[in-house]
């Protein structure tokens, strides 16, 4: 795990499952997705999600989020094997090394293993949401 980064601020809900590589890792509640990134969070509450769908990483070499605020990018290499997903969000709050922020919405692709999306979707599900 990378010593970089952020304790999670505090998360709402119970706790279901998380799980940190070397450059990134999710964790989720029975309320919120929490993407984390050495020296950045990404805070995004299940009931936010609009739509939540399977990517097609074959023409990709680095999966990109960007921030329709400012031109800035974050980078992260895509893992042989791994399932990724394109979750679109109505709102989400980052949380870096200067304090948390409201962003509106956001479209990121990150790839989800089987089991933490089968808890993210029971969750969802729970809500009332239908987004797959």
């Amino acid at each position: 795990m990378n010593s970089d980064f952020i304790p999670i601020k505090s998360l709402e809900g119970d706790l279901k499952m998380s799980h940190k590589k070397r450059d990134f890792g999710l964790t989720v509640s029975s309320k919120e997705l929490i993407l984390h990134k050495p020296h950045i969070n990404y805070y995004f509450k299940l009931e936010h999600i609009i739509s939540m769908i399977p990517y097609d990483k074959s023409a990709l070499k680095a999966v990109t989020f960007v921030n329709s605020r400012s031109a800035n990018q974050e980078f992260t290499h895509v893992a042989p094997g791994s399932d990724y997903y394109r979750i679109y969000v109505q709102a989400a709050t980052v949380h870096n090394r200067s304090g948390l922020f409201e962003i509106g919405p956001t479209d990121i692709i990150i790839p989800i293993h089987p089991s933490m999306l089968k808890a993210i979707s029971d969750h969802i599900q729970r809500l009332g949401i239908t987004i797959f």
